[in-house]
């Protein structure tokens, strides 16, 4: 599909203030903006708060903090300001008032008084008979509404001020064909329509109308947002039939799945989820329960964005890196998947390591600090050193210090299930003849320290020995790099250390 000069790119995000954004929501918005930096077009962002039942107060400041470190904010909209304003449905009902006017002089719309209590009665005859009721074409003359009034009953009841809602009235028996990027065509049926509500009872607009002007009115071009919308589709296609409009072009994005096959990631269960979720920390306003997210644990938005970005598209080439400006060069709907894509941790873990190979200057920053705090001081030099050997057995930043403080740290414990182990004399004798060996050796370089253990008969036994002497545990660098970076004289010193500490303990 063509984008030319002539039909602009307008996009939108349009997120409800009902709660933290999670992946599938921020995917939706990297989507929205790769593809209008794509071609050249807009990305705006509008705040859908309809729904004042599930409004949750600092949902708005969290979706434009939330974008803000990701590095796709909105060109237009809410925080930024643009030529239709106000970008805040809560804001727009007089504008909903009348359009939808329009649509009851045109008969596609009707008013329908009938009460929730009256609903619900309904739906238990239904229930009781095995069957669903449905406030439709076949029912809605046996309700309460003005298709079954005269114009001065439907007056009446108007001046008396009696609640009421508006709906949509589908023309049943009507089948056409809608068209969707990732999905090709779909054939709708209008007689498995309801006839949805337009304006509720309290005076305010639903989504599906305010969706549908607003998308109008700010020359939206493409509609991209989550899969569970697309039931939705016919609804609105007819909607913007009805007011005599042509419609943007609609994209369904894959839902995101959970790698254990347990349905879809939802936020309902984010603060008992193995892993992440949310972007940024989230703080319940009523319960102040608060969870980290993807940037409090230590990930770059840049990794997480490139993560998210492959999250069910797919470049059609074989590399996984790309920046932000790269993302937005090669971006096209066409190449979206239709089915489900699996999350999986290891692999945003994966993108972050990528990434963390070009921030060294970012962990020796880290790593100054952390000695700062313990008021050790050492030369620059001997850091880098430091860094290189261990970068590649780390994740994150804040992991530089477990994998690097045995150089600054002489062990002052050693591990305890192995340090039982070897309390005897032969473990002494080893530590003594080694420690001789390394005192006479003149070069105490990587490759020569290596050769003179090669033939070792007792190798094994012996590199566990000089390991837990250096580090304290059974872990860490290759031994014979850990001796270069410490030097003779350090190394002899712990080495003494652990024979005097197993003397001590026999």
């Amino acid at each position: 599909m063509n984008y030319d000069s002539q039909n602009f790119v307008r996009v939108r995000f349009a997120p409800s203030p009902t709660g933290p954004l999670h992946l599938g929501g921020l995917r939706t918005a990297l989507y929205n903006y790769l593809f209008a930096k794509r071609y050249g077009g807009k990305f705006i962002l509008r705040i859908e708060d309809t729904d004042k039942k599930r409004f949750v107060s600092n949902s708005e400041s969290y979706i434009l903090e939330t974008l803000k470190w990701c590095h796709i904010e909105p060109d237009e909209g809410v925080g930024y300001g643009g030529p239709y304003s106000p970008y805040y449905q809560s804001k727009r009902i007089n504008i909903y008032r009348f359009y939808i006017n329009q649509l009851l002089e045109k008969g596609y719309a009707y008013y329908a008084f009938d009460t929730d209590i009256d609903i619900e009665r309904k739906r238990k005859e239904y229930n009781d008979c095995g069957l669903t009721f449905s406030y439709n074409s076949k029912n809605r003359m046996y309700l309460n509404n003005s298709l079954t009034m005269t114009k001065e009953q439907l007056n009446r009841r108007l001046q008396s001020c009696s609640s009421y809602v508006i709906r949509f009235k589908i023309k049943p028996g009507e089948k056409f064909n809608m068209y969707d990027i990732i999905r090709g065509n779909i054939i709708a049926n209008t007689d498995h329509l309801d006839d949805k509500i337009l304006l509720k009872s309290d005076g305010g607009a639903t989504y599906h109308l305010a969706n549908t002007i607003d998308d109008h009115i700010m020359k939206i071009t493409h509609v991209l947002r989550g899969e569970e919308w697309l039931p939705s589709m016919s609804f609105h296609m007819l909607l913007y039939r009805a007011f005599g409009w042509i419609p943007p072009y609609f994209a369904h994005l894959p839902l995101i799945l959970r790698k254990d096959g347990k349905g879809k990631i939802s936020k309902r269960n984010a603060d008992r989820s193995d892993y992440p979720i949310f972007p940024i920390q989230w703080k319940a306003p009523d319960t102040q329960i608060v969870i980290p997210g993807y940037r409090e644990l230590g990930y770059f938005p840049e990794a997480f964005v490139n993560m998210l970005a492959l999250l069910g598209w797919n470049p059609g080439i074989k590399r996984e890196i790309f920046s932000l400006r790269e993302l937005e060069n090669f971006f096209s709907l066409e190449k979206i998947s239709k089915s489900g894509v699996f999350f999986d941790i290891k692999k945003v873990n994966w993108f972050n390591k990528k990434y963390l190979n070009k921030k060294k200057e970012e962990i020796l920053f880290f790593l100054c600090k952390e000695l700062k705090k313990r008021s050790i001081q050492y030369k620059k030099d001997f850091l880098w050193k430091i860094i290189y050997q261990t970068i590649d057995r780390i994740h994150f930043i804040h992991e530089i210090w477990e994998h690097s403080f045995y150089f600054f740290i002489s062990p002052s414990s050693y591990e305890s299930s192995f340090f039982n182990k070897i309390c005897h004399k032969k473990s002494i004798s080893h530590l003594e003849n080694e420690k001789i060996l390394l005192s006479n050796t003149s070069q105490f370089t990587y490759e020569n320290l290596k050769s003179l253990f090669k033939n070792n008969q007792n190798k094994r036994e012996i590199m566990q020995l000089l390991r837990l002497s250096l580090v304290g545990f059974l872990k860490g660098i290759d031994l014979f790099m850990i001796f270069e970076i410490l030097g003779k004289e350090e190394s002899i010193r712990r080495i003494e250390k652990l024979i005097n500490k197993i003397k001590e303990k026999i």
